[in-house]
Protein backbone atom coordinates (compact mmCIF):
# COMPACT_ATOMS: atom_id res chain seq x y z
CA UNK A 1 0.00 0.00 0.00
CA UNK A 2 1.65 3.58 -0.86
CA UNK A 3 1.79 6.14 1.58
CA UNK A 4 -0.76 7.96 -0.26
CA UNK A 5 -3.33 5.40 -0.30
CA UNK A 6 -2.95 4.70 3.17
CA UNK A 7 -2.98 8.72 3.97
CA UNK A 8 -6.14 8.85 1.83
CA UNK A 9 -8.28 5.84 3.77
CA UNK A 10 -6.78 6.77 7.03
CA UNK A 11 -8.62 10.27 6.24
CA UNK A 12 -11.79 9.03 4.42
CA UNK A 13 -12.81 6.29 7.35
CA UNK A 14 -13.14 8.88 10.41
CA UNK A 15 -14.79 11.37 8.01
CA UNK A 16 -17.22 8.78 6.56
CA UNK A 17 -17.88 7.81 10.15
CA UNK A 18 -18.58 11.73 11.12
CA UNK A 19 -20.87 12.35 8.59
CA UNK A 20 -23.11 8.90 9.26
CA UNK A 21 -22.58 10.01 12.68
CA UNK A 22 -23.79 13.50 12.53
CA UNK A 23 -26.82 12.37 9.86
CA UNK A 24 -27.85 9.88 12.49
CA UNK A 25 -28.01 12.30 15.45
CA UNK A 26 -29.84 14.72 12.95
CA UNK A 27 -32.39 12.19 11.93
CA UNK A 28 -32.91 10.72 15.35
CA UNK A 29 -34.16 14.42 16.26
CA UNK A 30 -36.43 15.05 13.66
CA UNK A 31 -38.37 12.07 15.07
CA UNK A 32 -39.83 14.04 17.76
CA UNK A 33 -42.94 13.86 19.93
CA UNK A 34 -43.54 17.34 20.97
CA UNK A 35 -43.72 18.36 24.30
CA UNK A 36 -43.43 21.62 26.04
CA UNK A 37 -40.76 22.77 26.74
CA UNK A 38 -38.35 19.76 25.90
CA UNK A 39 -39.87 17.43 23.35
CA UNK A 40 -39.03 14.15 23.36
CA UNK A 41 -36.19 12.55 20.21
CA UNK A 42 -34.47 9.47 19.79
CA UNK A 43 -31.43 11.97 19.82
CA UNK A 44 -30.30 10.72 23.28
CA UNK A 45 -30.41 7.24 21.96
CA UNK A 46 -27.85 7.90 19.34
CA UNK A 47 -25.87 10.07 21.67
CA UNK A 48 -25.25 7.34 23.08
CA UNK A 49 -24.39 4.98 20.29
CA UNK A 50 -21.84 7.33 19.26
CA UNK A 51 -20.07 7.21 22.30
CA UNK A 52 -20.63 3.25 22.57
CA UNK A 53 -19.61 2.72 19.08
CA UNK A 54 -16.50 5.35 18.29
CA UNK A 55 -15.33 5.71 21.27
CA UNK A 56 -15.21 8.54 24.18
CA UNK A 57 -13.28 11.30 22.07
CA UNK A 58 -14.25 10.38 18.52
CA UNK A 59 -17.67 9.75 19.32
CA UNK A 60 -18.09 13.10 22.03
CA UNK A 61 -16.48 15.24 18.89
CA UNK A 62 -18.97 13.81 16.36
CA UNK A 63 -21.57 14.86 18.74
CA UNK A 64 -19.52 18.44 19.26
CA UNK A 65 -19.47 18.34 15.68
CA UNK A 66 -23.60 18.43 15.29
CA UNK A 67 -24.12 20.79 17.88
CA UNK A 68 -21.46 22.79 16.19
CA UNK A 69 -23.40 22.65 12.95
CA UNK A 70 -26.79 23.34 14.98
CA UNK A 71 -25.43 26.63 16.65
CA UNK A 72 -24.52 27.76 12.88
CA UNK A 73 -28.15 27.36 12.14
CA UNK A 74 -28.54 23.72 10.33
CA UNK A 75 -31.37 22.14 11.22
CA UNK A 76 -30.50 19.06 13.08
CA UNK A 77 -31.95 20.00 16.04
CA UNK A 78 -35.53 18.62 17.39
CA UNK A 79 -38.29 19.66 14.95
CA UNK A 80 -35.47 20.99 12.53
CA UNK A 81 -34.53 23.77 14.85
CA UNK A 82 -30.73 25.02 14.97
CA UNK A 83 -29.49 28.73 16.22
CA UNK A 84 -27.59 29.92 18.55
CA UNK A 85 -30.42 30.57 20.04
CA UNK A 86 -31.04 26.53 21.07
CA UNK A 87 -27.84 27.07 23.62
CA UNK A 88 -29.91 29.18 25.88
CA UNK A 89 -33.23 28.12 25.47
CA UNK A 90 -35.07 25.92 27.36
CA UNK A 91 -33.06 22.43 26.16
CA UNK A 92 -29.51 24.35 26.65
CA UNK A 93 -28.62 21.92 29.48
CA UNK A 94 -29.79 18.86 27.92
CA UNK A 95 -27.59 20.10 24.74
CA UNK A 96 -24.89 20.50 26.37
CA UNK A 97 -24.87 17.51 28.18
CA UNK A 98 -24.38 15.62 25.23
CA UNK A 99 -20.67 16.01 24.39
CA UNK A 100 -20.05 14.51 28.05
CA UNK A 101 -22.37 11.57 28.15
CA UNK A 102 -21.12 10.45 24.78
CA UNK A 103 -17.61 10.44 26.26
CA UNK A 104 -19.14 8.54 29.40
CA UNK A 105 -20.54 5.97 26.86
CA UNK A 106 -17.57 5.42 25.13
CA UNK A 107 -15.39 4.46 28.52
CA UNK A 108 -18.03 2.67 29.62
CA UNK A 109 -18.54 0.25 26.86
CA UNK A 110 -14.73 0.32 26.78
CA UNK A 111 -14.65 -1.86 30.01
CA UNK A 112 -15.45 -5.46 29.76
CA UNK A 113 -17.32 -5.47 33.01
CA UNK A 114 -20.22 -3.75 31.13
CA UNK A 115 -20.13 -6.45 27.88
CA UNK A 116 -23.35 -8.05 29.37
CA UNK A 117 -26.74 -6.03 27.49
CA UNK A 118 -28.15 -5.63 30.87
CA UNK A 119 -25.00 -3.85 32.70
CA UNK A 120 -24.75 -1.51 29.60
CA UNK A 121 -28.42 -0.47 29.63
CA UNK A 122 -28.49 0.07 33.84
CA UNK A 123 -25.14 2.08 32.84
CA UNK A 124 -26.71 4.22 29.96
CA UNK A 125 -29.48 5.15 32.24
CA UNK A 126 -27.42 6.29 34.23
CA UNK A 127 -26.25 8.33 31.48
CA UNK A 128 -29.74 9.82 31.18
CA UNK A 129 -29.89 10.98 34.43
CA UNK A 130 -26.90 12.65 33.58
CA UNK A 131 -28.45 14.58 30.48
CA UNK A 132 -32.11 14.78 33.13
CA UNK A 133 -30.15 16.10 35.56
CA UNK A 134 -27.89 18.97 33.30
CA UNK A 135 -31.18 19.67 31.66
CA UNK A 136 -33.08 20.14 34.56
CA UNK A 137 -30.61 22.66 36.04
CA UNK A 138 -30.37 24.74 33.03
CA UNK A 139 -34.34 24.80 32.61
CA UNK A 140 -34.84 25.40 36.54
CA UNK A 141 -33.09 28.51 35.87
CA UNK A 142 -35.53 29.58 33.20
CA UNK A 143 -38.96 28.19 35.01
CA UNK A 144 -38.09 27.50 38.85
CA UNK A 145 -37.81 24.24 39.66
CA UNK A 146 -41.70 22.53 39.68
CA UNK A 147 -41.93 23.47 36.01
CA UNK A 148 -38.78 22.18 35.30
CA UNK A 149 -38.92 18.63 37.04
CA UNK A 150 -42.92 18.78 35.68
CA UNK A 151 -42.19 19.99 32.15
CA UNK A 152 -38.68 18.75 31.72
CA UNK A 153 -37.71 16.01 33.84
CA UNK A 154 -40.38 13.65 35.18
CA UNK A 155 -42.35 12.97 31.47
CA UNK A 156 -38.74 11.42 30.10
CA UNK A 157 -38.19 8.51 33.11
CA UNK A 158 -39.78 5.47 31.27
CA UNK A 159 -38.27 6.76 27.50
CA UNK A 160 -34.61 7.47 29.29
CA UNK A 161 -34.93 3.38 30.60
CA UNK A 162 -36.51 2.51 26.97
CA UNK A 163 -33.79 4.31 24.70
CA UNK A 164 -31.10 3.20 27.11
CA UNK A 165 -32.04 -0.58 26.68
CA UNK A 166 -32.31 0.42 22.49
CA UNK A 167 -28.71 1.59 22.78
CA UNK A 168 -27.58 -1.12 25.06
CA UNK A 169 -29.41 -3.82 22.39
CA UNK A 170 -28.02 -2.01 19.52
CA UNK A 171 -23.95 -2.16 21.03
CA UNK A 172 -24.29 -5.65 20.88
CA UNK A 173 -25.36 -6.02 17.39
CA UNK A 174 -23.84 -3.20 15.72
CA UNK A 175 -20.02 -3.02 14.65
CA UNK A 176 -17.93 -1.20 16.26
CA UNK A 177 -16.16 2.14 15.04
CA UNK A 178 -13.32 2.82 17.54
CA UNK A 179 -9.90 3.34 16.22
CA UNK A 180 -7.82 0.38 15.57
Amino acid sequence: MSASTLTRSTLLRPMAIGFCGIAALAASSWIAVPMYPVPTTLQTAVVLLMGALCGPRFGAGIVMAWLGLAFMGAPVLADGNGSPAAFVGPTAGYLASFPIVAFLAGLVTSKKSFAATGLRAAAFTGLHAIILGMGFLWLSSLVGTEAAWIGGVAPFFLGAVLKSGLAAALVSVLPSFRAR
